[in-house]
């Protein structure tokens, strides 16, 4: 491996400026090339109703499992996080995806913060977000996930643990679930000179679909210094996030990938497409550019995976050059330690 990957990944800020300078006239480039893949019909699912007693709390959950069945072998895991005001109904198109090839994917949904905040009295929804949005439930939402694994690895009540490679398991979110993913993966905050830390060690890996900045933290470095496992980072040119009493300009995405200090990270960027393309709508940022986007993403995060849980790069180095018409930043493979060189975690279809 040459001392250029060994170095850690840099996105200067007035080069990445310059660069949207440039593409944020493209919302959709057609004629990108996209390797074979796994039919989505291959797929199973179940949603699961739990609860957690000791913080009174319910957890529903959906998992998605490759339509064969309990394998032979241990399939890893993806235990995903969704962005505010959605379900563990959405993002199918990933969970989809990641079941047809061999990932089974365990979909939370986060009650304090889920669907529920867009219904009611309108004139209210303003006190509903502040409330999904403050720290108590951001807290709530990393062991959200910590619970989902424990339920869904349990052999006592689980019937997929025994089928699960418990040393191959990823967390992965968008938008507030980014901020979860990050969590879970070790970023911290300090409260009254106490670290509030929601560090999960069974997560091996973690995939950051456009996450907010941690408002009101003004060291971003401080609080994303303990986040050490391998992370893929995945945006758009025109990520931007336009809430009531919240905005966050794509910028932000891109301070998250630098202050994480680990060089065990990458970075994709699309040309084009809001922060809503990543969701289950089908026409944000055009019917040309959503469904590639969708796709691409999809298949990028595997090849990420490839890496950070099998040690294998050249599945995220074929994905860049398979995608580069709608990539503004493609991402390159970094430095593995050589105990994780070993076969792929799942088979290139």
């Amino acid at each position: 491996m040459s001392d250029e990957r060994m170095t850690k990944p840099s996105l200067d800020r007035r080069r990445f400026g310059a660069l949207l300078a440039g593409t944020l006239a493209a919302s959709a480039v057609p004629g990108a090339v996209a390797p074979a893949r796994a039919k989505a019909e291959d797929v199973r699912n179940a949603d699961f109703d739990w609860v957690d007693v000791v913080r009174d709390r319910s957890v529903p959950a959906r998992l998605y499992w490759p339509a064969s069945g309990l394998p032979a072998r241990p399939v890893p895991l993806i235990v995903f996080s969704h962005g505010l005001g959605q379900s563990r109904t959405g993002y199918r198109y990933l969970g989809r995806h990641w079941a047809a090839n061999g990932y089974a994917s365990l979909h939370v949904q986060h009650v304090g913060s889920d669907r529920t905040v867009w219904t009611g009295n309108p004139f209210e929804i303003l006190d509903r977000l502040n409330d999904a949005a403050n720290e108590r439930e951001a807290i709530a939402r990393a062991a959200d996930l910590s619970f989902a694994l424990d339920r869904i690895l349990d052999t006592g009540q689980s019937a997929f643990a025994g089928s699960i490679d418990r040393g191959r398991i990823a967390a992965a979110g968008h938008s507030y679930g980014a901020n979860t993913t990050l969590l879970i993966a070790g970023a911290r905050v300090v409260r009254d000179g106490r670290p509030l830390d929601r560090r999960d060690a069974r997560f091996k890996a973690g995939i950051v679909i456009s996450a907010p900045p941690f408002y009101g933290e003004r060291d971003l470095r401080s609080v994303l210094a303990s986040v050490t496992i391998p992370t893929f980072h995945v945006t758009a040119t025109e990520d931007e996030i336009q809430l009531p009493g919240r905005y966050s300009p794509v910028q932000d995405r891109l301070d998250v990938f630098e202050a994480v200090e680990s060089p065990r990270k990458a970075l994709a960027v699309f040309r084009g497409g809001s922060h809503s393309i990543f969701t289950d709508r089908p026409l944000t940022g055009g019917a040309t550019l959503n469904p590639q986007v969708k796709q691409a993403t999809a298949e990028g995060t595997l090849a990420f995976l490839d890496l950070a849980l099998g040690g294998e790069e050249a599945s995220l180095v074929a994905w860049s050059e398979s995608w580069r018409s709608i990539l503004a930043v493609a991402p390159s493979p970094f430095a593995i330690p050589p105990a994780l060189h070993r076969q792929p975690a799942r088979r290139v279809i």
